[in-house]
């Protein structure tokens, strides 16, 4: 049984990443300037035109990047949230992290220099998320100091981390009418979760975050297996459950907010990609993880290949097409519940 688990954990895993690489070939195709895929190969490998060289490895590839780095993030903050909750809707989009980053962003560009991505200084890009680490611990401290009461109750945590989202989204567009008319539109876009601007420096402005933190989330894999059996359970296995818990939803909490550092707020993924792979390979988290991370990478890729073409030159947020996909899902879970 066990080889026959380990198998399927292989084969889907194999699907997963031939499912992205073919989504990651037609999306360096697509767009308002359309590249034939034998000219894609080739440009990749250094024998392409100026032209698709500029569409290519300025435009496409950073994005597509950000695309996996963000999708990676979401998935796995969420993973670790439903595991740490034990609540199968925690999500950081639905609880707060998200919007709590978003807020803090938005305001540190306005005070830096007034805009969202056009002329943007290197100090602002590469210290967006720690800003947007601070806006995601408050958002994550607010919820968890007002839904302490002798312990976390996960249903409580969840109403609670509603409330603070509304919250911040309301003060967020608030804020955004100190914006001109353009930045204004260019930040309801952003904070709806698109990664348009996206270039090789906020790849590089993230990256550290996003891998140290996978990595240390999977190392801490056996930890979420045991919150799972519930905490007396795990107390009595010699875990410090509290510690514990509180070092995973401080993972959750900075792989959210860099992600939404460059992408905005994308709701929805993190709480979609860890219930498909629960489904695919079962509970265990060291399975889980990378598998619900690929899943996130998988429907943010589809998404923003969407997003970019359905009405191109125009574009449409990548988190509307991600939450068109994860409502019906959402709804279908509160049916189930």
């Amino acid at each position: 049984m066990k080889i026959n688990k380990n198998r399927k954990f292989v084969l889907v895993i194999g699907v997963l990443v031939s499912l992205i690489f073919i989504t990651f070939l037609v999306s360096l195709n697509m767009g308002s300037l359309s590249i034939e895929p034998g000219d894609v190969i080739k440009t990749l490998i250094g024998q392409g035109s100026k032209s698709h060289e500029i569409a290519i490895f300025k435009l496409r590839l950073p994005r597509i990047v950000i695309a996996i780095l963000v999708g990676t993030a979401l998935a796995t903050a969420g993973t670790i949230l439903q595991g740490v909750t034990k609540n199968d809707l925690a999500d950081s989009g639905i609880l707060g992290i998200n919007s709590g980053a978003a807020l803090f962003v938005v305001v540190y560009i306005y005070l830096m220099n007034g805009n969202v991505y056009d002329g943007m200084s290197n100090l602002t890009i590469f210290t967006m998320p720690v800003v947007a680490l601070c806006g995601a611990i408050f958002g994550a401290f607010l919820i968890y100091a007002l839904a302490w009461k002798n312990g976390i109750n996960s249903s409580r945590l969840l109403l609670i981390g509603i409330g603070i989202n509304t919250a911040f989204t309301s003060i967020l567009t608030i804020f955004q009418l100190r914006f001109t008319t353009q930045e204004f539109n260019r930040v309801m876009a952003w904070t709806s979760g698109s990664i348009w601007g996206a270039s090789w420096k906020y790849v590089l402005a993230v990256l550290p975050f996003i891998l140290i933190f996978m990595t240390l989330t999977i190392y801490k894999s056996r930890y979420l297996d045991t919150l799972n059996l519930g905490d007396e359970v795990a107390t009595g296995l010699g875990i410090e459950v509290e510690k514990e818990r509180r070092k995973l939803i401080i993972y959750a909490v900075i792989l959210a907010g860099v992600a939404t550092s460059v992408a905005g707020s994308i709701g929805f993924l993190g709480l979609v990609a860890p219930h498909i792979g629960r489904k695919l390979v079962g509970p265990k988290h060291k399975k889980l993880i990378p598998t619900a991370s690929l899943i996130g990478i998988l429907i943010l890729l589809v998404s923003d290949t969407i997003s970019r073409n359905l009405i191109a030159p125009m574009e449409i947020p990548v988190g509307i097409v991600v939450a068109i996909i994860g409502v019906p899902y959402f709804i279908y879970l509160m049916l189930a519940e």
